[in-house]
């Protein structure tokens, strides 16, 4: 991860506490089982500060209209949205007229596909990985039967939830177009190497789309030291509203053979963007970034995100490492993904002997202790894993999560496990 480096003589980086960054949630203060809720679902879209909450309100009482218009509402709308793609490009490490938002990195990954698929035919081929959340499979396998193309799946390591090099070079060849890889999976934490990917895909001239979806949270993006063409993630995972975030190389996104109403911008990065935009939800979006900047004291915005993820990624190793340790202890518990000396994000998939992970997820509810459990979209994951019937439990600690909350969750399973 990028980390703000510091000379011997500079002094440690104030970042805030966990206990003055929980102020900001109010969601924090929620009771369930007579007891306030440790929220562990953050993989599945974290909790929301005040700030974001108050940017998206604010817009939408005092802003609220279309662009490219003459009235001052209009204008402030054309503002609030050039100020988002700035943001997000300080987020990103890359150039405001990189970065275009829409519903969700589901729906920009469908239309990048298929804008990138009018190129593409039979003998054409496009990589993924076994690690993969759908959502970056199943764009790319839709232009199989609309283009011909050929889909290639680099497989897994089940036993150390990593990826197979070996095989993805194997499956790296002149034929590939595109290279589709996760940052991390959302499932079971594993951080990929997207440099390494992204040198051997461009290599044989493909491009490199990457899935930043889990990565973004926990980790720094820098699209320049990825060398990556396109990248996406979405605002929700990391503190903000439902909107997704594309960054693309701008000369690529002013090339792309687009789907476009012929009246609509033809300037990159507007021409990605399709119809009337969430505008409440960039100003969401860019506000979460601030709010993550404000976390720590830098020169500028990106100064600050470089400090506060480095504080914040150490807390999560602290985090994740008591995770693991602890449930690794509980007779009948069993742990996916890499340990917790391997690159990894906060995230912590398990299963319970016996127990299904509804069954588990259910029973957590009763102890104040909200988990997300089954596949996650991570389906072909989770089938290499054996454990399409069962599911997965899955716990991520976020930047609001204590060791405390932790110890409550380990007790939780702990109990069930015990029990079952």
């Amino acid at each position: 991860m990028p980390n703000a480096m510091m000379s011997p003589a500079q002094a440690p980086v104030a970042v805030l506490s966990v206990e003055r960054i929980r102020e900001h949630f109010p969601a924090l203060q929620r009771r369930q089982a007579g007891q306030t809720v440790a929220y562990f679902d953050g993989p599945g879209g974290t909790q929301v500060p005040r700030p974001v909450v108050q940017a998206v309100g604010d817009y939408l009482l005092n802003h609220n209209a279309n662009t490219h218009w003459a009235f001052p509402s209009s204008q402030e709308t054309d503002a609030i949205v050039l100020n988002a793609r700035r943001t997000l490009a300080d987020f990103l490490n890359a150039q405001p007229n990189e970065i275009a938002f829409g519903s969700n990195m589901t729906t920009l990954t469908f239309h990048l596909a298929r804008a990138l698929g009018r190129s593409y035919g039979p003998g054409d081929e496009i990589l993924v990985t076994e690690l993969e959340h759908h959502a970056n499979v199943a764009p790319w396998h839709a232009l199989e039967k609309e283009r011909g193309i050929t889909l290639r799946v680099a497989r897994m390591i089940p036993e150390t939830g990593q990826l197979n090099w070996d095989d993805f070079e194997q499956q790296l060849n002149a034929r590939t177009k595109v290279v589709a890889i996760g940052a991390a999976s959302n499932a079971i934490g594993t951080i990929n190497d997207v440099r390494r990917a992204a040198e051997m895909a461009h290599a044989v001239g493909a491009l490199v789309f990457v899935d930043a979806v889990h990565y973004a949270p926990h980790q720094l993006v820098d699209v320049r030291d990825f060398d990556c063409d396109f990248l996406s993630c979405s605002a929700y995972k990391f503190y903000g509203p439902h909107i997704g975030v594309l960054f693309g190389r701008h000369e690529l996104l002013a090339s792309l053979d687009l789907p476009k109403l012929l009246p609509s911008p033809n300037n990159a990065p507007d021409r990605f963007e399709t119809g009337t935009q969430n505008f409440e939800g960039m100003a969401g979006a860019a506000a979460a970034v601030d709010f993550l900047a404000s976390v720590a004291h830098g020169a500028n915005r990106r100064e600050r995100l470089g400090a506060a993820f480095a504080a914040l990624h150490e807390r999560g190793l602290s985090l994740v490492a008591q995770l693991w340790e602890s449930l690794s202890s509980i007779d009948g518990v069993r742990l996916y993904g890499p340990p917790p000396d391997e690159p990894r994000t906060p995230t912590i998939a398990f299963a319970v002997e016996e127990l299904s992970s509804t069954a588990v997820a259910q029973q957590l509810v009763d102890l104040g202790v909200f988990v997300s459990n089954g596949d996650f979209y991570a389906t072909t994951l989770v089938v290499r894993l054996e454990q399409a019937g069962d599911g997965l439990v899955r716990a991520g600690c976020a930047c609001y999560t204590t060791p405390e909350e932790v110890e409550r969750l380990v007790d939780g399973v702990r109990e069930i496990a015990a029990a079952r």
